[in-house]
């Protein structure tokens, strides 16, 4: 059968090197890749900090995807294989944040849609997987609205400003040092801007867009030339940068580190990681990466677990909606089919009638016109029945019903002629 199935490994599992180690190639090769296996009708990849999921549609999900963990080397240790009805679960939980490092955070919605996006624009995607992520995207839409899941919900660049505070102690009159400005370092200096730092200092490659930040936040912008300077005078360093390689090393850390000898803490929440771990070993170094924030995650789960209860209400009144929707789709093509090959039969019908009234009188607009009327009609009598029966066997899973008609009718995809298609589409009953 032809199902969703998926390849799911995250920061439950895996710890950030593996997660890493995972995949860091590029999501659209990745796409094309999987696509271009015969086996894979449709297929949507999710690459965050904290997982990498792949959603592929196809009559041999779990050797496909098996197959494809193998090719990359991983370990079945860190891999959940999740066939569709758990599929589906796992999508709908992850979109209302219930899957995520920090229960409630906004940020993975916005992931998720712009990875579809990118699936769907690539034309890798079709119905099973546009109605599951259209429906996981609507329902972490609901949850944030109808719970307060997110009252407050921190961000991974947030709870790395709450690990610095519980570090170090008040961040008043510390100085900060964030690297990178982008989407998770904008939001990290977002998060300080609200504790009222006045050190706060802010780096990028990019000088301008450094200083277009600073400005925004409070801040100072520091050109990338200037990190080592800064170095030797800051107490938190927040990294993250989407750089494919090590932002600070051991040698640019060990030579600032010469220069004093108070304690700085380091927070690397990029992925790949932007600091080099081995300054670990340097003394009165400390280095926390994303892994260290499953303490703040402990925390902010228990605060809500309540709303996490009415989420997971709504998730399985949505679930148990979006199944009945795949059950009636399993009715639909064969009920597109009766229409298609009973409107041929119509057209041809129609036109032998008509060549044969011709011979004796004129057919003019209005007799064509009772004609068309007659024979649309008909095929929508005949057949309106049968398609409440058959969607209904679907929506209780009767599929030997569904495949005796298919036997019966003689149902196959080749059958299908567009333009019948098209006509049936507008004049069956489910298109009124």
């Amino acid at each position: 059968m032809t199902e969703i199935t998926s390849m799911v490994i995250t920061h439950s599992k895996a710890t950030v090197e593996e997660i890493e180690e995972a995949w860091d190639g590029d999501i659209e090769n990745m796409l094309k890749d999987l696509h271009s296996n015969d086996l894979v009708h449709e297929c949507v990849v999710l690459k965050t900090c904290n997982r990498v999921e792949i959603y592929i549609v196809s009559p041999k999900g779990s050797s496909v995807l098996f197959q494809f963990a193998k090719k990359m080397g991983l370990s079945s240790n860190i891999i959940d294989f999740f066939d569709h009805e758990e599929s589906i679960m796992h999508l709908l939980k992850l979109a209302c944040g219930l899957q995520s490092m920090i229960i409630g955070e906004d940020q993975i919605l916005g992931q998720i849609k712009d990875l579809y996006l990118v699936a769907k624009k690539l034309g890798t995607t079709g119905r099973m997987l546009d109605t599951a992520f259209s429906k996981a995207i609507q329902v972490g839409k609901r949850v944030r609205t109808e719970t307060e899941i997110n009252h407050g919900a921190l961000s991974i660049a947030s709870a790395s400003v709450d690990l610095a505070e519980e570090t170090v102690g008040n961040l008043k009159d510390k100085m900060v040092l964030v690297i990178g400005t982008g989407e998770m370092g904008a939001l990290v200096t977002r998060a300080l801007s609200h504790r009222e730092i006045e050190l706060m200092y802010i780096a990028n490659r990019t000088y301008e867009a450094a200083k277009q930040l600073a400005d925004e936040m409070g801040g100072h912008a520091v050109h990338f030339d200037q990190i080592d300077e800064n170095l030797r005078k800051a107490d938190v360093v927040i990294s993250a940068t989407g750089a494919p390689h090590f932002v600070l090393k051991y040698e640019q850390v060990e030579k600032a580190m010469s220069y004093r000898e108070k304690e700085i803490l380091f927070i690397d929440i990029a992925n790949p990681r932007d600091i080099d771990p081995s300054i670990t070993d340097i003394p009165h170094v400390t280095l926390y990466n994303i892994d260290n924030l499953r303490v703040i995650n402990e925390k902010n789960l228990e605060l809500r677990m309540e709303e996490a209860k009415k989420a997971q209400e709504i998730i399985e009144e949505e679930f148990s909606l979006l199944n009945k929707q795949y059950k009636q789709q399993k009715a639909d093509y064969l009920v597109s089919e009766l229409y298609a090959q009973s409107y041929k039969l119509r057209i041809q019908e129609k036109e032998k009638a008509v060549t044969k009234l011709s011979a004796y009188h004129t057919i003019g607009e209005t007799e064509s016109k009772i004609i068309e009327d007659l024979t649309h009609s008909i095929i929508n009598k005949i057949l309106a029945e049968p398609t409440k029966v058959l969607r209904y066997a679907a929506e209780i899973g009767d599929d030997e019903l569904l495949d005796a008609v298919g036997k019966l009718f003689n149902v196959s995809k080749s059958s299908l002629n567009t333009k019948v298609k098209d006509e049936m589409v507008k004049c069956s009953p489910s298109a009124e």
